[in-house]
Parts: C-alpha cells; sequence; structure tokens
C-alpha cells in the first residue's frame, strides 16, 4: 500500500494560503502584461530613423529632443548631402523619414517606391549665407569680394548632389564672379564640411546654410536670395523603417507643429505660409 502523507491543521492551512497568493501574483502579472502590450504598440519600442539634409543639424537635433519628451519615442538621425541620403533611401537603407534640402530629392526617393508620395509635404526654404573665417587680413563682405587674390581658398559644398552646393554655384556664376573664382573652390561632400573648411582655417571664406552660418561662430552675411534658385525642402514618410509609416507620420506633423515651426524660425528658414524675413545688418554675424 502507497503510503499515506498527512499534513496537520495548521500545515494545511498554511499550505492552502501560499497557494492562494501564488495564484493571485501569477495572475496580477498575466494582466499586467496584456495591459502593457495593448497599451505600447512594438514598433513604438523602434527608434524612429531620420535621413536628413546637412543644414538640419542644429535644427533638427533641437527638433528631435522635443519630439522624445513629448512622445517617449527616440529619433535618430543621419546628417548628409540630400542627393547620397536619396540614393541609400533607393538602395533600401532603413528609415523612416527623409528630409531633404530641395524637394526634387523626395519626388526621386517617390518614385523609386522607397516613400510615401501621399506623405510629401514642404517644410521650409532654406538661405544661403557667407561665411568667413576669423582673424584673418581681409574679411568678404559679400559675393563681389571673392574675387580678391587674399582670398584663397572659398568652400562649397559639392554641387553635383548637395542643394546648398548648386545655390553656391549659381550665386556665383549670376554674380558674374565664377570664372574669376573657380580655380579657388574646394568642395565639400556636403554642407557641413564645407563650413568645416572655414572653421579649421582651410579656407577663407564659405557659402553654406544660413542656418549653419548662425551657429558657427564665425562672422556671416546672407546672400539675396534671387541669386540662385529657392531651396524647397521636403519632407517624406519612407516604407524601408523599423518604425513604421505610423511612426513616420507622427514625426512629420511634429516637424510642421507650431512647436517644430518655432525651432525651424528659430534657424533662419523661412516657413510654409510666411513671408521672408532677411536679419538685419545688426544681425548678420555672431
Amino acid at each position: 500500500m502507497a503510503p499515506r502523507i498527512s499534513f496537520s491543521p495548521s500545515s494545511a492551512t498554511t499550505l492552502k494560503r501560499r497557494s492562494h497568493e501564488l495564484s493571485i501574483s501569477l495572475l496580477s502579472a498575466t494582466l499586467a502584461t496584456s495591459a502593457c502590450s495593448r497599451r505600447i504598440p512594438v514598433t513604438a519600442l523602434e527608434p524612429i530613423k531620420v535621413a536628413a539634409a546637412a543644414d538640419l543639424a542644429f535644427a533638427f537635433d533641437e527638433i528631435g529632443k522635443g519630439y522624445e519628451k513629448t512622445f517617449g519615442q527616440k529619433v535618430v538621425f543621419s546628417f548628409g548631402s540630400s542627393g547620397l541620403l536619396e540614393k541609400q533611401i533607393a538602395d533600401g537603407a532603413p528609415y523612416d523619414v527623409f528630409a531633404a534640402a530641395d524637394m526634387a530629392f523626395v519626388d526621386d526617393a517617390v518614385r523609386q517606391g522607397a516613400c510615401l508620395g501621399a506623405t510629401k509635404a514642404l517644410y521650409a526654404t532654406g538661405r544661403l549665407a557667407l561665411v568667413t573665417a576669423s582673424g584673418i587680413s581681409f574679411a568678404p563682405k559679400g559675393i563681389g569680394d571673392l574675387t580678391d587674390r587674399r582670398v584663397v581658398r572659398i568652400a562649397i559644398a559639392n554641387p553635383k548632389h548637395a542643394p546648398y552646393g548648386r545655390a553656391a554655384e549659381q550665386a556665383l556664376r549670376r554674380s558674374n564672379v565664377w570664372d574669376a573664382v573657380e580655380s579657388k573652390l574646394v568642395y565639400g561632400e556636403n554642407v557641413q564640411q564645407a563650413l568645416q573648411f572655414v572653421q579649421s582655417g582651410n579656407a577663407e571664406a564659405s557659402l553654406v546654410a544660413l542656418s549653419l552660418a548662425m551657429t558657427s561662430g564665425r562672422p556671416w552675411t546672407l546672400i539675396a536670395a534671387d541669386l540662385h534658385d529657392p531651396l524647397n525642402q521636403g519632407l517624406v514618410v519612407c516604407t524601408g523603417g523599423k518604425a513604421g509609416p505610423e511612426a513616420g507620420r507622427r514625426f512629420e506633423s511634429y516637424v510642421r507643429s507650431p512647436d517644430g515651426r518655432d525651432v525651424m524660425r528659430k534657424y533662419g528658414f523661412v516657413l510654409p505660409g510666411e513671408s521672408r524675413v532677411d536679419p538685419s545688418p545688426l544681425d548678420a554675424g555672431p
């Protein structure tokens, strides 16, 4: 006969109580897990990856912090020339949003099927500025001064794939100084790198985005907008990102929200629906 196992009344009571407490704990944990899975979408666990034109480095860094604070989702930026970023996206790079310095590159990404045409939007128009190095014997105040022999090197972004580089070339040509300064030009891969030539002392002047000039710590002068084609900047949600289109749309909407527009305006961008306001001479420099 199998041995009988018996418990004293007190032991049996204790065992029942512990079994009941364990069941309640397991049930509570199950309900909590279920609630969390309903409350937090899986895509929210993925950071939003944004491919952004180099002129947006400071503005989007600030916008990204505001977005993260509002929605609790991290934003990771990759800054570069719009043309090279568009090529990466077309080749399958996993970005959720593409913010270009020229709407044409957004259109290219949509045609490639890498981004959603219905989400395409103009978010800003950029401006071009002339930045000069500190401590040089001759500081050019305008494009005409770039022909001076004391200006040895002029940095611009590569016009082949950087919209601000193309705008710089147009400004030089329309000012009738291209032939005189072409041999002085040094090319950065993007507009940020073009500015670094001046900041490092490897160029006396650079034609770059106003948004970067304002934060450069170097003297700058705004270039007349009619010297180059408009720098209409486009934003679009992409299909290859891991965070998903819904997250991409949420970030895009935040950029164009009142909070986002305040940041963009702060860095010298002209916003849709607003008139261009040129900085006064007192603002044209550090």
